[in-house]
């Protein structure tokens, strides 16, 4: 079972993963631009593909424990891990700080993940998440800095290129790192440019190209409930420093406008994270005749606020 992130492993993990997740739609949005309409997939979001290689790898080498898998993680790395657990019939559990949104722990139970409630923070849920790990033998899963991970999530590139031929460049949203890192491997073998949105503070992989290493960044945007990692992973930072990426910082008001901007005209209901790489698009220089995938990353969100309300 590889334990790197290259071309070869996007491949595995598309054989792995083929007829559990949902072939991504692409559909033309504008001249030149297309949407990749992943937030269509299996939980509502792109982290189906890369929960569903890491269990998949480690029950075919024979390394997925009864006991089953865990992770820490209220958002969509959490409802993936639970959705994949099912799929393979072992246990999740899944540790959430105690403010946790309702409608996520009742989401997760359904996925039939046993929910603990740890904390007020993120980071106590995860110290107990470890514990638990350490104590029982539960597989430890991690919402991105895996390789596994990232190469389930890299799959979504070569779909994109059999839906759209002569694919120029995918725009797409960073957080942690692992929809990302996974994309640029794949695009990186055939030639694709990538442009990596981020929030102005919530700049993760901004920050590590300049400093020229993983640090830690303040996470404050609208989009920090999916994209609001403090560090990105190594793998995300080694891609962004290959040929052909580029790095996009976008204002909060660009991603509210993009989103909304997306329901208005295409009843598309997405979460920030979506809207941030659609934002990006005005922030990156496209050539004549370019031909453009924007990646719609996810649905997980509440769409109330999308409809102005009525006066």
């Amino acid at each position: 079972m590889e334990q790197q992130l290259d071309y070869a492993a996007v491949r595995a993990a598309a054989d792995r993963i083929a007829g559990g997740v949902r072939p991504v739609a692409v559909v033309p949005a504008a001249e030149g631009v297309w949407y990749a309409l992943e937030h269509l997939q299996h939980t509502g979001s792109f982290k189906a593909r890369g929960a569903l290689n890491f269990l998949t790898a480690h029950h075919r080498a024979g390394t997925l424990p009864a006991v089953g898998v865990t992770i820490a993680s209220g958002g969509n790395a959490g409802l993936a891990c639970a959705w994949a657990a099912r799929a393979r019939s072992v246990p999740a559990t899944v540790f959430l700080p105690e403010s946790a949104p309702r409608v996520k722990v009742e989401r997760l139970r359904g996925y039939g993940a046993e929910v603990r409630l740890v904390g007020d923070r993120y980071a106590e849920a995860l110290a107990a998440c470890r514990e638990f790990a350490a104590a029982s033998g539960a597989l430890s899963s991690h919402a991105y800095d895996h390789p596994l991970i990232a190469a389930g999530a890299g799959t979504l590139l070569d779909e994109i290129r059999a839906a759209l031929p002569g694919l120029d460049t995918v725009v797409v949203a960073v957080g942690g790192g692992g929809l990302f890192a996974g994309i640029a491997t794949a695009a990186r073998e055939h030639g694709v440019r990538v442009v990596a949105a981020e929030p102005e503070n919530c700049r993760a992989l901004n920050a590590a190209l300049a400093a020229g290493r993983p640090v830690d960044v303040a996470v404050d945007s609208v989009a920090a409930d999916s994209l609001g990692a403090t560090r990105v992973s190594a793998d995300a930072l080694a891609a962004a420093r290959q040929a052909g990426v580029e790095s996009v910082l976008v204002a909060d008001t660009a991603i509210a406008a993009a989103r909304r901007t997306l329901w208005e005209e295409h009843r598309i209901v997405v979460e920030a994270a979506a809207g941030t790489a659609l934002a990006a698009l005005d922030a990156a220089p496209r050539r004549p005749g370019e031909r453009v995938a924007v990646v719609l990353c996810g649905a997980n969100t509440d769409p109330r606020d999308l409809v102005a309300p009525v006066a």
